[in-house]
């Protein structure tokens, strides 16, 4: 198959041997799949592979690893022992976990499990879901983007005494920012120092957007707050404001130290960025605030479901963040301009 190869650091376009499914595995085309930042942080950082010792996301540099966790694709082939549930020519997708005889391994971010970059990959047949509507690949494949925002604003349980403010709007601050919306939790503050990214936030529901190099976004947020506790009756009792809970998503070491330093006594923070080159954290600012803080990891099943459900069905609208779509001999570019903050939160590949 043609694929977009990393090795050694460097992606480029070859003809590489075709996936075999192994057990309990299908054999895909991929159709569409978008460009996420965790393809350029697991490219620029092989020691972030190097240190996860569950082998779920290795970095072999002198290994082919074709890249692309986010798609949409149409079944094959069925793999010994299957169930053979999913007839060929189905359009599916799934979460990015392949199940191998040596374990579970992240798609696209190890050697025995490519990803969308290619023109085939393989699945676990487990946990592999039908695409049930019309919309096209490229939308579908959006997916698995949203549900990593969804999982987090839904484990958050923000109440109605709390108020949000998503601090990065890339893909997962946008997916936040959505999900927070069909939650009915708001006022949603949003910050981001790119002006076409507040404008897709306000696209995706967000109520107030904020550029952070001309005011404090923590200094907004408490306007923000301040108009909705004067306007609550049980918040005047106590002359307070609702409790704040920041979502960082940017992956950008000084991030989260900044929040925690900037953020209201008793916030709850949920990271969800996590940046690869790890960092450095003001904890005992952290315990004189009483500050918790909850790192991300992947969604749930369950929540991974809802996401792609809402996608697929259309009643959630990820329109506003897509870009244009590449070909293989493009992704080299294309991984490139996706490191452009100004650019579109999704480029999608389309094999």
């Amino acid at each position: 198959m043609r694929a977009a190869v990393l090795r050694g650091g460097t992606v480029e376009v070859r003809t590489i041997d075709d996936p075999v499914p192994g057990p309990g595995q299908l054999l895909v085309r991929s159709l569409a799949c978008g460009i996420c930042a965790s393809d350029l942080h697991f490219m620029d950082h092989p020691e972030a592979g190097a240190d996860d010792d569950s082998g779920m996301s290795t970095y072999d540099q002198d290994a082919d690893i074709v890249m692309g966790h986010e798609y949409c694709a149409e079944v094959v082939d069925h793999g010994p022992g299957t169930e053979r549930r999913i007839p060929v020519g189905t359009r599916v997708s799934s979460l990015p976990v392949l199940s191998t005889a040596a374990g579970r391994r992240i798609i696209g971010q190890n050697p025995d499990s490519p990803g969308g970059f290619g023109e085939y990959l393989l699945l676990t047949e487990a946990i592999t879901r039908v695409v049930v509507s019309g919309l096209p690949g490229e939308v579908v494949c959006v997916a698995d983007a949203i549900s990593v925002g969804w999982s987090t604003a839904s484990r958050a349980q923000v109440t109605t005494m709390e108020a949000p403010l998503v601090i990065g709007c890339g893909a997962i601050g946008l997916s936040v920012i959505a999900q927070l919306g069909r939650l009915g939790v708001g006022p949603v503050v949003a910050v981001d120092f790119v002006a076409s990214r507040r404008a897709t936030a306000l696209a995706m529901g967000a109520d107030v957007v904020i550029d952070p190099a001309g005011i404090s976004p923590y200094r907004a947020w408490r306007d923000v707050a301040r108009g909705t506790a004067e306007s609550a009756k049980e918040l005047m009792a106590t002359a307070g404001l609702p409790g704040c809970v920041v979502f960082e998503c940017v992956g950008v070491p000084g991030v989260l130290d900044s929040i925690v330093k900037g953020c209201e006594r008793g916030t709850r923070i949920f990271s969800v960025g996590g940046p690869p080159e790890g960092d450095h954290l003001h904890t005992l600012t952290a315990k004189r605030k009483g500050l918790n803080i909850q790192f991300g990891g992947g969604p749930s099943m369950a929540h991974w479901d809802e996401a792609f459900e809402a996608v697929c069905s259309g009643s959630l609208d990820v329109g506003p963040m897509l870009g244009g779509t590449v070909g293989l001999d493009e992704v080299p570019d294309a991984l490139d301009a996706a490191r452009d903050a100004g650019g579109p939160a999704r480029i999608v590949v389309v094999p």
